[in-house]
């Protein structure tokens, strides 16, 4: 924006008040454009009551290659120190947003493009060792133009510098959050900037290695109008959210909330009872029927229902955001939890728009880099089944779908947290399999749970699909005969004439089911929950897989 008594949106070209724009924090009030703010004015609007303690800053190697273009390098370092008031294109700082500690380093692109040298790559080490020292978050703010072209290699070298120390953040499970702003480029975007658990950009942020301009040079052709803004990075699952200006605090607060090791006091739940009757085989197919009506709850009507201060987080980092596949963050009758679900949808807009959920190789990447997110932070994860099955496309296989869930079976075997989950309408075949390799798996009544769905066993095995009915009741797909089996470890009821009829009081169902289970295995210790949770897969199949026995 140009400062004066008026100032001009740069994407709009409105006129807009100055005060209207300090009111709204530099955005434009009739476009939206999030206006470039300098380092401490981001500090300011981030912590409490705009106070901060900015670290010691390193001593500068000012001009280590003795670098000079049309100009010497140390002249363009004296001119923007004097122009931004800023000794580099960082300023680091702690603090605390809405009362919980954080380390923070907001970049400022006044100063040289905001570019990574030495003095930037040695403040954000810093940084991150300080926030090791306190075992508390910290938060990257990214705007630049890349490496610093005056410090040659030393600056290339800072790639791996600050990678580095985001890794010893890994390793020591504390939480690290980007936020990309307009525009985060080169080295910065292919470091630090993209290594966070969890990484948000403001609107129309632009993000990406190579620049447009290079790239339109190198390809021959334009680039499609959106390219490497923010909703381009969502879309293709490379971003957790995009979050404007005024709604940061609270975004990052709710998930400082959910790294806090704190562990409010909980409300024993009741245990749910492991003993039903056994069905007939009208019932297995009503089941069936019941698992997929349009009406039954679906994963985000259960979070919405029973986990607090939820937010959600989105993408692979690799691919896509695959829309049948739900996860974030939340808190869950106390305790700090993550969450991953099969999303279906209600009306059929939704469940085209959902993929009926069919989760694609993203989908599964993405679960598997939120249990990731879990073992770190030492977070129990829940995860909410509803899967006619994975994806059977060709861009699936082509994206390689068996290789994805072969890989979250492999994670979640070893994951060192408690996982509990709930089939909660449909478990079909390795694409459910691939969210429920748990320490206790749950299941509504009218769920069920099978190799293969009925319609394809009759088809397959008595050569008619009209034996549907039938093969249901063959398979004990349904949630008594899963309980007989060890499948499952306790069936929630559901209300009078299914789930549709009652989703807040199924959804209440599962929280109290679920926090029942959570309150048992935390008490176990990390390898404990692991060898009991290979145990328990391993002895399927072999002696003892008759009928449960209390």
């Amino acid at each position: 924006m140009v400062k004066g008594t008026w100032a001009r949106c740069e994407s709009c070209r409105t006129p807009v008040y100055d005060r209207r724009l300090a009111r709204t924090l530099q955005v434009c009030p009739e476009c939206g454009h999030h206006g470039r703010l300098d380092a401490r004015h981001r500090l300011e609007l981030l912590f409490d009551d705009g106070e901060w303690k900015e670290l010691p800053a390193p001593p500068d190697a000012d001009d280590p290659l003795d670098f000079t273009d049309i100009r010497p390098y140390r002249e363009r370092l004296e001119q923007a120190r004097e122009s931004t008031g800023l000794d580099e294109a960082i300023v680091c700082a702690t603090g605390t947003i809405m009362g919980r500690p954080l380390v923070a380093g907001a970049m400022d692109f006044r100063f040289l493009g905001g570019s990574l040298g030495g003095g930037v790559g040695e403040r954000i080490e810093r940084a991150a060792r300080q926030a090791l020292n306190d075992r508390i978050p910290l938060i990257l703010i990214s705007a630049s133009g890349g490496a610093r072209m005056q410090e040659g290699a030393l600056a290339l070298m800072q790639m791996v510098k600050t990678s580095q120390a985001l890794t010893r953040l890994d390793e020591a499970g504390i939480l690290t959050i980007s936020l990309v702003t307009d525009p985060t480029y080169g080295g910065v975007a292919a470091s630090f900037a993209a290594l966070a658990d969890v990484i948000l950009a403001e609107p129309r942020a632009r993000m990406g290695f190579a620049g447009p301009r290079v790239i339109e040079q190198t390809i021959g052709h334009r680039l499609p109008d959106g390219f490497q803004t923010a909703e381009f990075l969502l879309e293709h699952g490379l971003i957790d959210a995009i979050v404007p200006r005024a709604e940061l605090r609270e975004v990052i607060g709710r998930l400082l909330a959910t790294a806090d090791g704190e562990r409010p006091p909980r409300v024993p739940c009741a245990r749910v009872s492991r003993v039903m009757g056994r069905p007939d085989d009208a019932d297995l197919w009503r089941a069936v029927q019941l698992a997929r009506d349009p009406g039954r709850p679906t994963a985000l009507d259960h979070v919405d229902a029973i986990v607090d201060g939820f937010q959600e987080l989105r993408g692979d980092r690799a691919s896509g955001d695959c829309p049948a596949i739900i996860g974030g963050v939340g808190d869950l009758a106390g305790r700090p939890i993550v969450v991953i679900g099969v999303q279906k949808g209600h009306d059929l807009r939704e469940r085209i728009a959902r993929n009926f959920g069919m989760p694609s190789p993203a989908g599964y990447r993405k679960a598997r880099r939120l249990l990731r997110l879990a073992a770190k932070l030492r977070l129990p994860v829940l995860t909410l089944v509803d899967t006619p099955g994975a994806h059977p496309g060709q861009e699936a296989e082509e994206r390689g779908q068996a290789f994805a869930i072969a890989e979250n079976l492999r994670l979640m075997s070893g994951l060192p947290v408690p996982i509990v989950s709930v089939i909660t309408g449909e478990g079909g075949s390795g694409g459910a399999l691939a969210l429920a390799v748990a320490d206790r798996v749950l299941a509504l009544e009218n769920a069920v749970y099978s190799v293969i769905s009925p319609e394809g066993c009759a088809s397959i095995l008595w050569r008619d699909p009209a034996a549907a009915p039938r093969a249901a009741a063959a398979l004990q797909l349904g949630a008594h005969g899963l309980l007989r089996h060890r499948i499952v470890d306790a069936v929630i009821p559901e209300p009078p004439g299914g789930a549709h009829t009652d989703p807040q009081a199924t959804s209440m169902a599962v929280k109290d089911a679920v926090a029942a289970h959570l309150d048992e295995l935390a008490e176990l210790e990390p390898a404990v929950l692991v060898e009991e949770r290979r145990r328990r897969f391993s002895l399927y199949g072999g002696p003892g897989t008759g009928d449960f026995h209390d």
